[in-house]
């Protein structure tokens, strides 16, 4: 029951997100040289060595401090069914402790991370409030008018139709239904609070670029693996269509 524990910690370190085929692989001579010389006599050993690969992919990223060599040690006991060198407590112990280490640390990386992008964040948002062509509004949502339209004006329990470009203040794109080439169809009071108010102060064929201050966004917790905790966010918003729900 422990080593299936064991494989479970190991099958969790080594899930990530989807990466693109070869991303990783490293266009040398060397490393040109070496897979040539790699053997494989039959599909079983093929997989044994992609299944090594990928788990030292993920311990390189996740585990950077595991010993490969009381790994190895592990891995054979288990496999073998020999005597294993740590007791079924010890076992669970010591994967605990490892546990709170790991989780300690994502939250002083959590930690350092919000403090470092408060700062920053309010130190774009008070150099941009400074630029004429930049509208505020009480809750601190800044606004450009980009191009203006002339058309309906959204409602909170309203559907709206637009083209969005999301970036973070220093540029980074983290999602853009501009690049998808699809526009994309929501309820007003189901998005971020920026959001929210933008929209209703919006006319349909208006073109505005937003930047949203974190409170009105995700704050401190932050969304996925671009926006980090207390994130000032950038969004240029094109409303195309309001549907009116009753």
């Amino acid at each position: 029951m422990k080593k299936w524990v064991f494989v479970a910690m190991c099958a969790a370190l080594v899930a990530c997100k989807n990466e693109e085929a070869g991303s990783a692989s490293v266009n040398t001579d060397a490393k040109a040289e070496e897979k040539a010389a790699t053997a494989f006599k039959n599909e079983d050993q093929k997989a044994s060595y992609a299944i090594g690969l990928r788990m030292g992919e993920g311990f390189a990223r996740d585990l950077g401090e595991i010993d490969l060599e009381m790994y190895y040690k592990g891995v054979q006991d288990g496999f073998k069914g020999s005597a294993p060198r740590l007791t079924p407590e010890e076992v669970v112990a010591t994967m605990q402790a490892l546990q709170a280490r790991k989780m300690e640390e994502q939250q002083q990386a959590m930690a350092k991370a919000a403090d470092e992008n408060k700062t920053a964040s309010e130190a774009f948002l008070a150099q941009n409030k400074a630029r004429k062509e930049v509208t505020t509004t009480a809750s601190g949502l800044q606004y450009e008018v980009i191009k203006k339209g002339s058309g309906e004006v959204p409602d909170a329990d309203d559907k709206v139709n637009v083209h969005y470009h999301g970036t973070l203040p220093d540029g980074t794109v983290f999602d853009s239904s501009v690049e998808r080439g699809e526009p994309i169809s929501f309820a007003v009071n189901g998005v971020i609070k920026g959001w929210t108010e933008a929209l209703q102060l919006m006319h349909v064929g208006d073109k505005w670029k937003l930047y949203i201050p974190a409170d009105l966004a995700y704050g401190a917790r932050g969304a996925g693996p671009k926006i980090g905790p207390n994130q000032a966010l950038v969004f240029d918003v094109e409303l195309l269509g309001v549907e009116k729900v009753n």
